[in-house]
């Protein structure tokens, strides 16, 4: 073994420096401080390391084996193992998925086939039953992943979630389970609690004789990707339950798959608890106007999350964000309708678009006035009228070209990686020469997201 670094000295020290210093004091110096993927191993000391990729590696090491909790993206996984290497040549005896996403599962082949060439046993692969649910779902919409996260991702190939890399073979769990299950990882006892969040077949392992929460994606130092709008349904108030589940044990060192380690009991308990507290409010808030009555519109305009936890550094909305949250909550307990009687069975968008430009004097007049809005700042407006105007005058290059302008305004004027690659995706499409494909992403984006957080659906 080389290059090993002690919790006390190094990568791992440098990372819990900073994630103390970042919770304390309140600081955020931008999402990549927050989330690095640079391929560094962290020793946490007793055969325990951390490797930062995209996902994270979490390395076990006992009984003449590796255990590994995730395995990173199809992309990055082979830098991520370089780095194991230096850390450890023991044998992987076992995978943990923690959820199925690509970013956690894509790097499963590159170590079986490892073992297979080293003449070693293939690594059993635990995970939760719903997993092969999620790959067989995979299968039959794998056109539709390739084109959401191309658009959600821009054309970032390097995290190994843009069109041209979107998995076609999986491995496979040996062996799953449903609520709870205890490993013998070399000679110690860890147990695997299931819990729906940001999906619904989501693990955590936790480590009692030494403390510590794998925590998955339950934790990710960006606000709680409960929301996505382009993916399937999440889980904020179960989300919420397991964090305050993990608190309960009080443990003492946090490796989540993305983001940076946390140590110290009482640290990780007040951030396990603002999560949970901002998630909460949210479907309280959300439910408390449903009950009322309200329309899905009043209520996005309406829930906020508590303005004491917005700015936390482990809160920012870089990735997802509460409003897009809040319309998950609903879907969740309200269905897709919106309360709008017009929206339950509306004209086609063509034809409303077509009757309104007939009203106003044309397409071309939307269109100025979808550009005279996003000049004057009013970009939510101003999105609906340039989408009018392209609906009813597809062909017409000046509403192409205002429609372009302003959703590159929309997308620079947004924070959340979420919102930037759709906007910016839809000015893609309006751009001279575009063929109007769904595809097309901001071109301009730097090479890795701000809160990295690859996916499926």
């Amino acid at each position: 073994m080389t290059g090993v670094e002690r919790a006390g000295s190094g990568v791992a020290a440098e990372l819990l420096e900073a994630s103390s210093r970042y919770i304390d004091e309140g600081i955020f110096e931008g999402a990549a401080s927050v989330s690095p993927i640079d391929g560094r191993v962290g020793d946490f000391g007793g055969g325990v390391a951390l490797v930062l990729s995209f996902s994270h590696v979490i390395a076990v090491e006992g009984g003449g084996g590796l255990a590994l909790v995730d395995t990173s993206s199809p992309s990055l996984a082979p830098r991520a193992r370089t780095a194991l290497r230096t850390w450890s040549d023991a044998p992987v005896r076992t995978i943990i998925y923690t959820h199925g996403h690509v970013d956690h599962v894509g790097g499963a082949r590159l170590f079986s086939d490892e073992a297979a060439d080293a003449g070693e046993a293939r690594p059993r692969v635990v995970a939760h039953e719903a997993v092969d649910d999620r790959f067989s779902r995979y299968d039959l919409t794998h056109g539709y992943n390739a084109l959401i996260n191309a658009r959600q991702f821009g054309r970032r190939a390097a995290l190994g979630v843009g069109q041209g890399d979107w998995p076609t073979e999986w491995v496979r769990p040996d062996t799953t389970f449903s609520a709870r299950m205890t490993l013998r990882l070399g000679g110690e006892v860890v147990e695997l609690r299931h819990a729906r969040g940001e999906t619904d077949d989501h693990a955590w392992l936790w480590m009692p004789d030494r403390r510590i929460i794998c925590g998955g994606d339950f934790l990710t130092w960006v606000f709680p990707n409960a929301g996505n709008p382009q993916k399937v349904q999440r889980y904020p108030g179960e989300w919420a339950l397991a964090l305050r589940e993990m608190a309960s044990l009080h443990p003492e060192l946090f490796l989540p798959a993305h983001g940076l380690p946390i140590s110290g009991a009482e640290r990780v308990a007040r951030v396990l608890d603002d999560i949970a507290t901002a998630l909460e409010s949210l479907v309280t808030q959300t439910v408390a106007l449903m009950n009322a009555g309200a329309r899905l519109d009043d209520v996005v305009r309406e829930v906020r999350v508590p303005a004491e936890l917005a700015d936390r550094p482990y809160l920012r909305a870089t990735y997802d964000e509460p409003e897009f949250v809040v319309r998950n909550i609903w879907r969740l307990y309200g269905g897709w309708w919106d309360g709008d009687p017009a929206h339950l069975k509306p004209a086609g968008a063509a034809e409303l678009a077509a009757e309104l430009a007939d009203l106003v004097g044309g397409a071309g007049r939307l269109a100025s006035r979808a550009t005279d809005l996003a000049a004057a700042g009013d970009l939510r407006l101003a999105c609906h009228l340039a989408e009018l105007a392209t609906q009813a005058a597809p062909a017409s290059a000046e509403c192409q070209a205002a429609r372009a302008e302003v959703y590159r305004a929309r997308r620079d004027g947004e924070v959340s990686l979420m919102a930037r690659g759709i906007f910016g995706a839809a000015a893609e499409a309006s751009a001279p020469g575009s063929t109007g494909g769904p595809t097309g992403g901001p071109t301009d984006e730097p090479a890795l997201p701000a809160g990295p957080k690859g996916e499926g659906d």
